[in-house]
């Protein structure tokens, strides 16, 4: 084959394709062209790559298993997105994540939403939603937020997204915070959207809302640049403020020298 032809081939690789990357060294393994064989090692790394996903993935599930073990069934992740922005609401998920031999096909790459690439957070959303027992969602305005501070609108996002739930968990896995007014057991992980795929699956659902939301919001309140700062304090957030003043979904408290 012609190098250009071998080069399409590497292209149209799946970097997630097990059986597809090894196919592909296997082929081209013995080609001694140097053009070919930077391919085949570059292949290689992909597989390495894919190979320590898979190990981290599978320490995702680590309370999962624990919990599974001493008889929890349904057990739900909770995150939330939107603490730090200037404007726009806190959002919160819980997710009740399947079995665990069918959440292997689902489970790579699930991960703090920060650390995910967008374009796989919008996978990674619509396999979670498709294939997830039960998933709530609680939304809290910016007003809510400046009439009772954002740590307590966390917690009214995270009871929402619970209550919006179809199936009853038995146990809750948190990101680091204990959720009051909540009668179901609770587990906080410190860090817990890295460690707990039921979190990083909440966490990924809850960024992909809000930042649809916040998407939508730039169309209504132009000159800020909410669809690209997702309501956080860029440049061109402050520019806005300093050309436009607040809008309608600033948060007063936050940008009190605005207001």
């Amino acid at each position: 084959m012609k190098i250009q032809e071998i080069k399409a081939a590497y292209q149209a690789l799946d970097p997630d394709d097990e059986p597809m990357l090894q196919q592909f060294i296997h082929t081209y393994g013995t080609d001694v062209r140097s053009g070919v064989q930077t391919l085949v090692e570059q292949t290689k790394k992909k597989l390495v790559q894919l190979e320590a996903e898979y190990v981290r993935s599978e320490k995702m599930l680590a309370f999962e298993r624990k919990y599974h073990a001493m008889g929890s069934r349904y057990i739900c992740g909770i995150d939330e997105v939107g603490r730090g922005p200037l404007a726009g609401p806190v959002v919160a998920c819980a997710v009740i994540l399947p079995e665990l031999e069918i959440l292997h096909e689902m489970l790579l790459h699930l991960n703090d939403s920060k650390q995910v690439p967008r374009k796989k957070r919008e996978i990674l959303y619509d396999i979670i939603r498709e294939k997830a027992v039960a998933y709530g969602i609680g939304v809290v305005s910016e007003k809510r937020i400046d009439e009772i501070n954002i740590l307590q609108a966390t917690y009214e996002a995270m009871r929402m997204a619970i209550a919006n739930l179809k199936v009853q968990p038995d146990l809750l896995l948190n990101d680091a915070v204990r959720i009051p007014e909540v009668d179901i057991k609770q587990v906080p992980i410190i860090k817990g959207d890295t460690l707990s795929a039921s979190i990083a699956a909440a966490s990924i659902v809850a960024k992909v809302t809000r930042d649809r939301m916040m998407v939508e919001y730039d169309k209504v309140y132009p000159g800020y640049d909410f669809a690209s700062n997702m309501g956080y304090g860029s440049a061109k957030h402050y520019a806005g403020l300093d050309k436009l003043g607040p809008c309608e979904i600033h948060r007063r408290t936050y940008i009190k020298e605005y207001v």
